[in-house]
């Protein structure tokens, strides 16, 4: 069965449907002589997801989509962009790629208005009668209107960050991939990544965005993929990582002392905390934590599970693993 089949569930009767994926690698492996930079790398991207790749310095992120765009021979494994085998379908499938990877380059005496005409003049999907639109549109959309004119040598680094986005911008995209695309700018200019992260989400774009501001991650992504040491580590929705890590219960009473004591009884571990109490959930669960409170007659006012951040997961995947 192809991968488009398995896409589509053909073949696959009262199975649970596949999710679309947007790319896809297996066993993706890069090796630099004898420095293994990625090794066996399975990532799923789903379709219009917001997919954050995070990773310490040399974790393989920069490489890995280096690979995924044709920019970089892969060692071994495979590489499918919307179901299309990388490097075969390159010339059909790339055009729908917009990427910010690694910095960008622009001509220096060039003004960012006649460096983007350059671009834009190199765009298969962008008719000539539509390009002079296509770079007043991606300039004004990342704040660089104002200083068109101006030649990219006297372009600030979060200026030429917005460049190399204004160029990936320039039609409209299936798949962007941004790789440290905050990198240089103030908190308005990263304000403004965000929203545009956002208006690509919403209008179905997939994005993927390799950054290591993890509050940004967080604030932005729907999904996750974390590598650490050339390997993904953990993926997935972001909001069902962050709850598979709780493992605790906050509960709010005013009797703390009590309900500790009660839930000791019923070894059920719990130790008090400025707000309440802490119960660990290793071993039972929210309702029945609730039910022994009651039983014991302990008067319960509010109960939430512990949040652990981003920044708190990424810690654990990659000092653990």
């Amino acid at each position: 069965m192809t991968f488009a089949e398995a896409q589509a569930g053909v073949g696959t009767a009262d199975a649970v449907p596949t999710p679309v994926l947007a790319a896809r690698t297996r066993g993706l492996r890069k090796l630099y002589r004898n420095t293994v930079a990625v090794d066996h790398v399975d990532l799923d991207v789903p379709e219009g997801a917001v997919l954050g790749m995070l990773g310490p310095n040399g974790s393989g992120k920069t490489t890995t989509i280096r690979m995924m765009l044709g920019l970089t021979t892969p060692t071994a494994g495979e590489i499918e962009l919307f179901g299309a085998r990388l490097p075969e379908a390159a010339q059909s499938v790339l055009p729908q790629v917009g990427a910010l990877v690694e910095g960008p380059g622009f001509h220096p005496f060039l003004s960012g208005r006649e460096n983007l005409l350059r671009c834009a003049a190199a765009e298969p999907l962008l008719e000539s009668a539509a390009i002079a639109n296509a770079v007043d549109d991606a300039l004004e959309r990342v704040g660089l209107g104002a200083a068109a004119n101006r030649r990219y040598r006297g372009y600030s680094l979060g200026m030429k960050q917005r460049m190399g986005l204004a160029a990936a911008l320039l039609v409209p995209r299936r798949f962007v991939v941004l790789d440290e695309p905050t990198n240089g700018l103030d908190p308005a200019g990263t304000r403004e990544v965000r929203g545009v992260i956002a208006d690509l989400h919403a209008a179905g774009t997939t994005v993927l965005v390799s950054s290591h501001l993890l509050s940004e991650v967080e604030a932005t992504c729907t999904h996750v993929a974390v590598l650490h040491q050339g390997n993904v580590v953990a993926q997935g929705e972001l909001k069902d990582m962050l709850e598979a890590s709780n493992a605790g219960l906050l509960v709010s009473t005013p009797e703390v002392t009590a309900a500790v004591d009660a839930l000791r009884d019923n070894r059920i571990p719990a130790r008090a905390v400025p707000d309440g109490l802490l119960v660990d959930l290793a071993s039972t669960t929210a309702p029945e934590v609730v039910a022994t409170l009651v039983r014991a007659d302990i008067p319960v006012h509010e109960v939430h599970k512990q949040r652990t951040g981003l920044e708190d997961l990424f810690a654990q995947l990659t000092e653990t693993s």
